[in-house]
């Protein structure tokens, strides 16, 4: 069995924030797996399954995600070798893609939550989102929605990240590494002022 965590708040008001970036992975994951839903009170968070596959949005706000990823692998008996968990990363630039296993956690609350009810040796999938110039504006930056720039490759990110989320259940961490790790959102998406002209001819 394997556990992919998204993490997030819950509800509308932070549905389209940069902090909700895992939610967003995850949901185009619960669509293309068409998955079903088997959530459950005692699993603190919506809960979906396909196969082997686990699909997690923890309902307990950002700071408490621990308590629903400890809940579903501790009853489905997942260790942190199955577990792989998308998130916002502040210290790289928006539409960067990092995988790594273990770690620090860079202030994430909801890394800082799992880190300590299931240890740290499990799998990130680190999805940058930049960051604001002075450090006291951290949360109310990623509590705000992707600026209009960004919106307009937002899709595209979130396509590319659940692609890579598929891979990571089939493919060693070194290989993920190499192949899909991209330094900014340009090596996934380019606006159409930056193609050749012989193929904006075509727009």
């Amino acid at each position: 069995m394997k556990l992919i965590v998204g993490l997030g708040n819950p509800g509308p008001t932070y549905s389209k924030n940069r902090h909700n970036i895992g939610f967003l992975i995850v949901d185009k994951l619960i669509e293309d797996f068409n998955a079903s839903d088997i959530s459950s009170k005692k699993f603190y968070g919506n809960l979906y399954k396909k196969g082997d596959i686990l699909l997690l949005k923890p309902t307990t706000f950002m700071n408490l995600s621990g308590k629903s990823v400890q809940s579903v692998a501790s009853f489905y008996k997942i260790n942190s070798d199955d577990i792989l968990v998308i998130h916002d990363e502040i210290d790289l630039p928006y539409g960067a893609i990092r995988i790594k296993k273990g770690g620090g956690n860079g202030g994430h609350n909801g890394l800082k939550s799992i880190d300590s009810l299931i240890g740290k040796d499990y799998y990130r999938l680190r999805v940058g989102v930049g960051k604001p110039q002075k450090k006291e504006m951290v949360a109310s930056y990623v509590l705000s929605d992707f600026n209009e720039d960004e919106q307009k490759s937002l899709e595209k990110l979130i396509d590319y990240s659940a692609n890579v989320a598929k891979k990571w259940l089939e493919l060693p961490l070194e290989e993920l590494k190499s192949k899909y790790s991209k330094k900014d959102i340009t090596q996934i998406w380019k606006p159409l002022a930056t193609l050749p002209k012989s193929i904006l001819k075509i727009f």
